[in-house]
């Protein structure tokens, strides 16, 4: 079965336990505001590297995920956590050949920070580490993943509170300026501004950079100092996020991949599901069930 509830085809028609079966499912949870929810099984699933705009707090079920992150590399098994802040560049495959399987939170970056707050953080939280070993608290978020599923809106909330809380406590700091990435000079920042209006017609990087006053190699360095992705990989990640809002509007996939620059709708499939590890349809079809 493909991510989101698609068939992988095969001769042989597997049971849902056979190890080989891909899944993944997103959705939203009323009891859970501002946060998506995911639940999968990866086997030969690739992501590259990409961001999301939420939090990512993913507890590793089965398996192993190894994964880079802008502190480095991590490997993490059953009853580990996989973390990862907003923006934050990374990527995803299986650390073994059975893959993974894991439950994960995107919450909104204000759900994170209301949480912070009444713990006594006064900046944007952040994480120690990125691969964490913490058993209870994986079994706590894992409890309150559980509940959602099921629809316990109050079990759901208070265990997805208590759990963040429980991470914030052990594994949380302050955001601070030491480690956060460079700031954007105003010829990065031009020429991010240059890519989001021309998504489906993109200038050349030299064009790019005649237009922001510097060199196409030392634009090229300044911008994944910036922002962890060069010029062209980050447009692929605006068109990613620019799609996202549309299907969840309610747009057909074929429309959208067009309007956000991709050349079809295959094309936009395989960028989708290289940051999201699901089809933009299914995606759809998830979320706007929810």
């Amino acid at each position: 079965m493909e991510p989101g509830g698609l068939e992988l085809p095969s001769e042989v028609h597997p049971t849902v336990e056979d190890p080989r079966v891909e899944r993944a499912r997103y959705w939203r949870f009323s009891g859970l505001p501002d946060t998506e929810l995911l639940t999968a099984r990866f086997v030969t699933t690739t992501f590259t590297r990409h961001t999301h705009p939420t939090y990512t707090i993913g507890m590793i079920t089965a398996g192993v995920e190894e994964y880079s992150h802008p502190g480095g590399r991590s490997r993490v098994g059953p009853g580990g956590l996989a973390v990862v802040g907003p923006g934050e560049v990374h990527t995803g495959h299986a650390g073994i050949p059975e893959g993974w399987g894991y439950r994960v939170f995107y919450p909104a970056p204000e759900v994170v920070e209301g949480i912070g707050r009444e713990l006594g953080m006064r900046g944007t939280p952040a994480f120690t580490d990125s691969g964490i070993d913490a058993p209870e608290v994986s079994r706590v978020l894992v409890r309150a993943h559980m509940a959602a599923e099921r629809g316990e809106r109050l079990a759901a909330s208070s265990l997805a509170r208590q759990g963040i809380a429980m991470l914030l406590r052990s594994h949380g700091r302050e955001r601070g300026t030491e480690g956060g990435g460079h700031a954007a000079l105003p010829e990065v920042l031009r020429a991010r501004e240059l890519l989001a209006e021309r998504l489906v017609d993109p200038p050349t990087l030299e064009e790019l950079a005649a237009r922001t006053g510097i060199g196409p190699f030392a634009l090229t360095r300044a911008f994944r100092a910036a922002y962890g992705l060069p010029p062209h990989a980050y447009l692929n990640q605006m068109r990613v996020d620019r799609a996202r809002a549309l299907l969840l509007q309610g747009r057909r996939a074929s429309e959208v991949a067009v309007e956000v620059g991709f050349a079809d709708q295959p094309h936009l499939t395989r960028h989708f599901r290289r940051h999201l590890g699901v089809p933009p349809v299914a995606y759809q079809r998830a979320l706007r069930a929810s």
